[in-house]
């Protein structure tokens, strides 16, 4: 994959935005649309078929949120894309709170993390539960959660991930069940 062409200018357009060069989001956008579209409609997947998002939308959404703002210095396209998935994981989140603020004044009820539908959990209490656990996780060991965002949200492999965090597959095996384990007992709780 590393030798196909499209990726090659993906990775050079990126690594001279890290380098501190605009980003060249003309360019940029076509040849990583497709990849985004996927993350996309995997996390729009579970979502009530009336929601005012559309996947497209959301792949346009976060876009403008990552190349819209100062220049970032994206590691690698593994980076990008989990960068890319959390923009869009937080716009979803977004419209979740604005769904559910006239829904305030409810007790919770307990959910059972089924990590399949992880990221597309549809009711927006369960949205931001599972947002509430990933923070949670994310104060607690930034790694794991990092695991959790480039698996779930970027929808990446066990080995893209590991290569993307520098660790070997073992390693990143071991951290994803510990940070599965976490959150079921975080969401348990809820």
């Amino acid at each position: 994959m590393a030798s196909d062409p499209k990726s090659r200018e993906v990775s050079r357009i990126l690594r001279e935005a890290g380098e501190g060069g605009p980003v060249d989001s003309a360019a940029l956008l076509p040849l990583v649309y497709e990849h985004l579209r996927s993350i996309a409609a995997r996390q729009m997947s579970g979502e009530r078929k009336d929601h005012t998002l559309q996947p497209t939308a959301l792949v346009h959404e976060a876009y403008l949120r990552l190349v819209g703002r100062e220049p970032l210095a994206w590691a690698s396209k593994a980076h990008f894309y989990g960068a890319s998935a959390d923009a869009m994981r937080q716009i979803l989140i977004d419209h979740a709170r604005a769904r559910g603020a006239a829904k305030r004044g409810g007790g919770r009820r307990r959910i059972s993390l089924d990590l399949v539908d992880l990221a597309t959990r549809q009711d927006p209490e369960e949205i931001l539960a599972v947002d509430e656990a990933l923070s949670r996780l994310e104060r607690q060991d930034a790694h794991m959660a990092a695991i959790v965002k480039l698996r779930f949200f970027a929808g990446l492999s066990e080995e893209e991930a590991a290569n993307a965090l520098g660790t070997s597959p073992r390693t990143l095996r071991r951290e994803w069940t510990m940070a599965r384990a976490f959150l079921q007992r975080e969401l348990s709780k809820e």
